[in-house]
């Protein structure tokens, strides 16, 4: 049976630990994710985290509801990160593009942690914080609830698919993800246009943009179309300003 999870103020040590520093979740998730990226997931254990702070192994599930927990708390303080510095300007548009590339730049600057939480859903202050500010935004705008969840989905899940794809290729060794960025004038470039003649006519183009995440302009794509679709709500009239809301979110 696991442990219940004390609260912080009843869990804090009284004494340092053998590296003269005191434990705090806010520790604890810093030093995991420092693990984490320079060993990736499969180097983050309980005993191993212990020894990089100094303490018992133990004494972590006094702030974790074990190792899956640490998880969640990792993926809290990535969706965090986005939110720190971010408010609403009122620009519905506006608003959701900033919060979106700034939720997959924050992913992407811990691509390990990214590939271990962008699926996860935390229920946690921050990320709740995140999917009201979105929800708020297009509620704000003008969007009926039904159509504003719909593209809160759609969006969300946007964000971090792309995060957990572009970790991926940031997670390669420097030399895998240079030769597959280098297929594209490798192999792609030199296709002869008799067999394939799409790929021969826009091969420069390929080279020089595959190598880059598609998300921003998959981004606005998702803005354009949820745009056009208030504006016809409206009648055509093209009125899509609306009042932005609060907060920021998350996934499923």
């Amino acid at each position: 049976m696991a442990k219940d999870v004390v609260p912080e103020e009843a869990r804090r040590r009284r004494r340092p630990t053998r590296q003269g520093t005191v434990l705090s979740e806010r520790l604890i998730v810093e030093t995991a994710l420092r693990m984490v990226r320079e060993h990736g997931s499969a180097g983050l254990s309980a005993r191993r985290l212990g020894a990089a702070l100094g303490a018992d192994p133990s004494t972590l599930y006094r702030y974790f509801d074990g190792m899956d927990g640490l998880t969640l708390a990792i993926g809290e303080e990535l969706i965090g990160r986005a939110l720190a510095g971010w408010a609403p300007t009122g620009r519905w548009r506006d608003d959701l593009r900033s919060l979106g590339l700034r939720i997959h730049g924050a992913y992407l600057a811990h691509p390990q942690a990214a590939l271990l939480t962008a699926s996860r859903v935390t229920g946690r202050p921050r990320e709740i914080a995140t999917d009201e500010a979105i929800l708020g935004s297009l509620r704000g705008a003008g969007f009926p609830d039904a159509d504003a969840v719909r593209i809160y989905h759609a969006y969300i899940d946007q964000a971090l698919a792309f995060a957990a794809l572009d970790a991926g290729s940031l997670a390669l060794t420097d030399k895998a993800r240079e030769s597959d960025e280098e297929r594209w004038e490798s192999t792609y470039a030199r296709l002869p246009a008799d067999a394939y003649p799409n790929i021969a006519a826009t091969a420069g183009l390929l080279a020089a943009r595959m190598p880059h995440s598609a998300y921003p302009v998959a981004l606005e794509m998702l803005l354009d179309t949820a745009e056009r679709q208030l504006a016809d709500a409206a009648g055509g009239s093209g009125g899509t300003a609306g009042a932005g809301g609060g907060g920021t979110g998350r996934r499923r």
